[in-house]
């Protein structure tokens, strides 16, 4: 694949920066750090996912920045579990959906925070060919394969080592033919809080064979940090004028269309409930908002590739990546089946996700950007979530 990760000189949305609230925890080992636990802002229970997982042991870790700002990962799927962010009033909001402990990740099929891999997204009929080789995925979405199949790496086993008090490093070795994708991949996953309230993914990846591969973290957000209510009153931008239209499986057919006199059109900030029942075509097929948005090319990994926000807690957050499109999804399948977080059930259009990513399908369309990873190459691709009030 041909992204790179150039320096970047970011300018994101100023915060109301808040009184520094206790130290950043001191571990740089698996361990997870009891004084930070003890000062958190969270009430998450760290010995809630100490168990062991295939054979690797699974635990709760946190970083986290001067101004208060928390973010906790688990070695399952390097999952997000929770972001504690303040809102207008000063209140820390904890703005992704998840569960409060190991076992409910595991009996429940659920992406909530996962990092995704080895392909986001559908790949049609679970097939692509890669110079001359046909290649079989699982078939785990009707007649395609999603998110890397029945065991991809959101139901996998990350190593993770904290870095320091802001950073963890997240690893993992995906063998030859893991849920059919050629090629032993080396994966590594960086979870940075800057200390303006932004929490930076950056991925790495090698292949000892050519394969193709489409990283992206699968987080529900729901700005209001209560996810009993929907996100329908939040408001979203996006800098994108085209997406790409899909067929009733959610595929991508291949064309490129215009947003312009659509509902599709983010390109001024809009109330996401908006449109979002109207009677057009690809959201009735996807029962909502389940499409890929391609980015203006004068989008650059110092631009505002998006801004979800909240009116009633006055959250914001700015979207910054090297991605060229994102999946905006509006949770359509939640049902209130899964129990959250301090006991919420988790309904329909709860949180919404904003994955950035390289196009759905892109294997199979030669007019797509390429998702071709080869020998002596680096995958490498960033993403930055900063979080502000207004």
């Amino acid at each position: 694949m041909k992204n790179t990760e150039p320096a970047v000189c970011m300018s994101v949305l100023m915060l109301v920066l808040l009184a520094a609230c206790g130290q950043a925890p001191q571990n740089s080992s698996l361990e997870p750090a009891t004084p930070a636990a003890s000062a958190a802002k969270s009430d998450l229970d760290f010995a809630k996912f100490d168990k062991l997982v295939d054979g690797k042991q699974n635990r709760l870790h946190m970083i986290k920045n001067a101004n208060g700002m928390e973010v906790y990962v688990t070695n399952f799927g390097a999952r997000i579990v929770a972001i504690l962010v303040p809102d207008n009033k000063g209140v820390f909001q904890d703005v992704v959906l998840g569960f409060d402990n190991i076992d409910d990740y595991l009996k429940n099929r659920s992406d909530f925070g996962a990092t995704i891999g080895r392909y986001g997204n559908r790949i049609a009929k679970g097939k692509f060919q890669l110079d001359g080789a046909q290649y079989q995925l699982p078939l785990n979405n009707g007649p395609n394969s999603l998110h890397g199949g029945f065991t991809g790496f959101q139901f996998q086993m990350f190593d993770i080592r904290q870095v320091d008090g802001q950073t963890l490093e997240c690893s993992l070795r995906s063998p030859d033919n893991d849920n059919g994708y050629p090629g032993n991949l080396d994966v590594k996953l960086t979870y940075k809080v800057l200390e303006n309230n932004a929490l930076e993914l950056s991925y790495e990846a090698v292949t000892d064979k050519p394969t193709v591969l489409n990283l992206t973290n699968h987080s529900y957000f729901n700005l209001s940090g209560d996810p009993g209510t929907t996100t329908m009153e939040h408001t979203l931008y996006l800098a994108a004028d085209e997406f790409t239209p899909t067929d009733a499986g959610l595929i991508p057919t291949g064309e490129i269309a215009a947003v312009n006199g659509t509902p599709m059109d983010f390109i001024a900030p809009t109330v996401v409930g908006e449109r979002i029942d109207s009677d057009y075509g690809p959201l009735k097929a996807a029962g909502g908002y389940d499409h890929n948005w391609i980015f203006r090319k004068g989008v650059t990994p110092e631009t505002v590739a998006g801004t979800l926000a909240c009116p009633s807690s006055g959250i914001v957050m700015d979207v910054y990546t090297s991605e060229p499109a994102v999946q905006f999804y509006t949770a359509n399948f939640l049902d209130g089946s899964q129990i959250g977080k301090k006991g919420i059930a988790y309904r329909k259009r709860s949180g919404l996700c904003l994955e950035t990513q390289h196009y759905p399908d892109s294997p199979n369309h030669a007019n797509f950007p390429s998702t071709v990873l080869r020998p002596g190459e680096k995958f490498q691709s960033r993403t930055v979530y900063a979080f502000g009030v207004r």
